[in-house]
C-alpha cells in the first residue's frame, strides 16, 4: 500500500512539473466582431446637434435586446429566459420603451427629460440615453439579492451589445451608473417592482 501511495504522489508531482505557461499566438483582430472589440471604448464627447437616424435606432435596439429566434428569445441572454429586463430610450423628444416584438419605440412620456438621464453634463445634451430596467416581479425565484445580481448580469449583457454596436457603427458611447433613478423612474412610469440598472449615452463623436 505504501508503494502505491508513493507512486501516486510521484505521478501527481510529475504532472505538476509538466505544467507551464502556454504561449498564445497573436489574436486575429480583423473582421466582424473582432473589429468591434478592437474599436470598443468609452467616450464622453458627443455631437449634440446630430441625432441618430431611425435605421440606426432600429439596429441599436435590436442589437441590445431584439428577438433573434422564432421562439422569441433575444440577442442578450437572461437566466432561464425569464426576460426580466426591458430597454428604454430618452431623447430630446421623449421617453420610450422598446417593444421588440413590434420593433417599435413606444412613447411613454413626451418632452425632453434628458436632465434626469444623469448627473454628467454630456448625458443632458447627447442625442440618446439608453436604460436597462429590471422587473423584480419577473426575475427568477430567489432572494432579493440574487434577483438583483441576475438583473445586473442581464443588464450587463445588453449594455455590451449596445457598446459593440456603437463600435461597429462608428458611434460614441459610454455606460453610466450616475442616474437620477427616482426622477427618471417617474418619467418612465416604472412600477414598484421595476428598477433602473444601468444607462448608456450614445451619439455621434464630437467634431
Amino acid at each position: 500500500m505504501k508503494t502505491y501511495w508513493l507512486a501516486a504522489v510521484a505521478a501527481l508531482c510529475a504532472l505538476g512539473a509538466a505544467a507551464q505557461d502556454l504561449a498564445l499566438p497573436a489574436p486575429k483582430k480583423e473582421g466582424g466582431l473582432m473589429n468591434a472589440l478592437q474599436n470598443r471604448r468609452s467616450s464622453r464627447a458627443f455631437n449634440t446637434s446630430r441625432p441618430l437616424s431611425p435605421e440606426q435606432l432600429s439596429s441599436l435596439f435590436w442589437a441590445a435586446f431584439g428577438i433573434n429566434r422564432a421562439d422569441g428569445r433575444r440577442t442578450a441572454p437572461t437566466g432561464r429566459n425569464v426576460q426580466d429586463v426591458e430597454v428604454y430610450a430618452v431623447t430630446k423628444d421623449g421617453a420610450y420603451r422598446y417593444d421588440a416584438a413590434k420593433n417599435l419605440l413606444v412613447l411613454v412620456e413626451a418632452g425632453d427629460h434628458r436632465d434626469l438621464a444623469g448627473i454628467q453634463d454630456f448625458s443632458k445634451t447627447a442625442p440618446l440615453n439608453v436604460f436597462v430596467v429590471q422587473d423584480m416581479a419577473k426575475a427568477m425565484r430567489a432572494g432579493d439579492l440574487d434577483k438583483a445580481l441576475h438583473g445586473g448580469l442581464h443588464a450587463g449583457a445588453i449594455m455590451q451589445n449596445v457598446l459593440l454596436y456603437c463600435a461597429d457603427a462608428g458611434l460614441a458611447c459610454v455606460p453610466r451608473l450616475s442616474i437620477d433613478k427616482a426622477g427618471l423612474g417617474k418619467v418612465l412610469k416604472l412600477t414598484d417592482s421595476q428598477r433602473i440598472v444601468i444607462g448608456v449615452t450614445v451619439g455621434y463623436p464630437a467634431d
